[in-house]
C-alpha cells in the first residue's frame, strides 16, 4: 500500500461534479489524501472562505501548504505532480483540444443545460432541442472512440463524465427529461457504458436517488432567482 503523501487534502463535495473528477484523478494516482466534505448549499465553513476567497468554491486541493482552487487547474496539477498513469495527452495539439472540449463543457453545456434550460422561456422542446445540439458535438467527438482519452481514462472523460452523466442528466431526470436517449446519442451512451466499467468512476458517482433531490433543489434556487 503506498504511504501517504504528506499534506494532501481535498476540500470537495458529494454532489459537486467538480469536486468529485479530482477525486477520481487522485484515486487513479493512487494518491492517499485527506478528505472534508462541504454542505455548500447550506453554509460555506470558515475553512472554504479562507482557502478559497476568490471563488469561495469547492474543490480546493491543499498540497504541502500549497493551496490549488478550480478543478481542471487541480487536475493539471495532479497529472504533473504524481506522473504515473497520464490524465492529459501528450501530444501538444491534443492537450490543447481535451482543454478546449473541457471549457466547452464546464462553461457551454452547463450553462446551457441547466440554468438556462430552467429559466427558458421558449418552449420546453426547443429548450431542450438547444442543449442536445450543444451535446451532439460530443456525440461526434466520441465516436469510434472507447474513451475520450482512447483506451484509458483521461483528463476528458473525468471532466465530461462527472459534469453530463453524473450530473446533469441526474436534474434532467429529476426534471422529466430524457436529454440524451441512446437512439439519438449511441456513440455517448456507449461512451457511459465504459465509463461505469472503471473503478475509480465508480467509486466517484454520487447516489443516484440523493443526487437528483440535490439537483432539484438547485433546480429550485435557479428558478428562484
Amino acid at each position: 500500500m503506498a504511504e501517504k503523501e504528506e499534506g494532501v487534502k481535498l476540500i470537495g463535495s458529494w454532489a459537486s461534479p467538480f469536486s468529485r473528477r479530482v477525486e477520481m484523478a487522485l484515486k487513479l494516482k493512487g494518491v492517499p489524501y485527506d478528505y472534508l466534505d462541504e454542505d455548500y448549499l447550506v453554509v460555506k465553513s470558515p475553512l472554504l472562505l479562507q482557502l478559497n476567497p476568490v471563488y469561495k468554491k469547492v474543490p480546493v486541493l491543499v498540497h504541502n501548504g500549497k493551496i490549488l482552487p478550480e478543478s481542471q487547474l487541480i487536475l493539471e496539477y495532479i497529472d504533473q505532480t504524481w506522473t504515473n498513469n497520464p490524465i492529459l495527452p501528450q501530444s501538444p495539439y491534443d492537450k490543447a483540444m481535451a482543454r478546449f472540449w473541457a471549457k466547452f463543457v464546464d462553461e457551454q453545456v452547463t450553462m446551457i443545460g441547466l440554468r438556462s434550460l430552467v429559466k427558458s422561456e421558449k418552449r420546453i422542446d426547443v429548450a431542450i432541442e438547444e442543449v442536445q445540439e450543444l451535446i451532439m458535438l460530443l456525440e461526434n467527438q466520441i465516436t469510434g472512440k472507447k474513451l475520450f482519452g482512447g483506451e484509458t481514462i483521461g483528463f476528458l472523460d473525468m471532466v465530461v463524465g462527472t459534469m453530463i452523466p453524473f450530473c446533469l442528466a441526474r436534474a434532467w431526470e429529476g426534471m422529466g427529461i430524457d436529454m440524451i436517449p441512446e437512439e439519438k446519442f449511441p456513440e455517448l451512451n456507449r461512451w457511459i457504458k465504459n465509463l461505469k466499467e472503471i473503478e475509480i468512476v465508480r467509486e466517484c458517482i454520487p447516489d443516484r436517488e440523493k443526487h437528483i433531490e440535490h439537483m432539484m433543489k438547485i433546480v429550485g434556487r435557479i428558478k428562484a432567482v
